[in-house]
């Protein structure tokens, strides 16, 4: 009875302690889950800044300068800029009586920032003249020209052109339309700064000859061909030692 007891206990004892060796936590099965939940923490940190965008207006057409523009000129659109966000216009940054452009922005294209200013900021005016001869092909909306005049002195006689306006941006170009248009020469809108405008209007009221000569050529406008030199000849065409003339 007494041997049959102790075997009883002891085997009982023996069972307890197995049970308490499977229960003790293993370090390496903590470790485990520690890497396992910061590479899925890193993860979804890594989902989320790529996914995160800003709303970004751009331009629904073509923002020429002087143009008077609010949030209903423009469209949002969802951009990831990160850092650069502030470079462009976003919506708390319009005020209430809208924006001025400064700067040529194509349609499409993200509003920058430093291409609007504000309302009490305007310098410029636009004003449309006639210019001759007609305007090169490469001449369109947005253009940077300088707008030169030959002053009227007698009746079909004119001085040396000087630059009147430099570096006018083309607003638009008026379609020409009558018999008269190809020899009368041709109407272009442009913005000069409000303090040249009254020499402007001077030099069309005397009828003096208006050109506008481009300053750049807009990416995608073919170059224009050369100037007819049948029509316009120049000291260069002339060999030197030579003449045009007889004796």
């Amino acid at each position: 009875m007494t041997n049959s007891a102790g075997t009883g206990t002891g085997t009982g004892t023996g069972t307890g302690t197995r049970a308490r060796a499977r229960l003790r936590f293993d370090p390496r099965f903590g470790i485990g889950l520690v890497l396992v939940a910061a590479s899925v923490a890193g993860v979804a940190a890594l989902v989320t800044t790529a996914d995160r965008t800003t709303e970004v207006y751009l331009a629904s057409s073509a923002l020429l300068v002087g143009d008077h523009i609010d949030s209903g000129d423009l469209e949002l659109a969802h951009v990831r800029l990160g850092d650069s966000a502030q470079k462009y216009l976003t919506p708390g940054r319009v005020p209430s009586d809208g924006l001025i452009v400064t700067r040529t922005v194509q349609a499409g294209e993200l509003v920058p920032a430093g291409a609007v200013g504000t309302v009490a900021g305007a310098s410029v005016t636009s004003v449309v003249v006639m210019v001759r001869p007609n305007l090169a092909e490469s001449i369109v909306p947005g253009s940077f020209v300088d707008v030169w005049a030959a002053q009227k002195t007698a009746a079909a006689q004119y001085a040396p052109p000087e630059v009147l306006v430099p570096s006018a941006t083309v607003v638009r170009v008026i379609a020409a339309a009558g018999l008269m248009a190809s020899s009368e020469g041709q109407s272009v809108e442009i913005l000069v700064p409000k303090g040249l405008v009254g020499p402007v209007l001077e030099s069309i009221a005397n009828g003096d000859v208006v050109s506008v000569v481009a300053i750049d050529t807009p990416l995608g406008v073919p170059p224009a061909g050369g100037p007819d030199v049948s029509e316009t000849p120049t000291p260069s065409a002339t060999p030197e030692g030579t003449t045009t003339g007889g004796n």
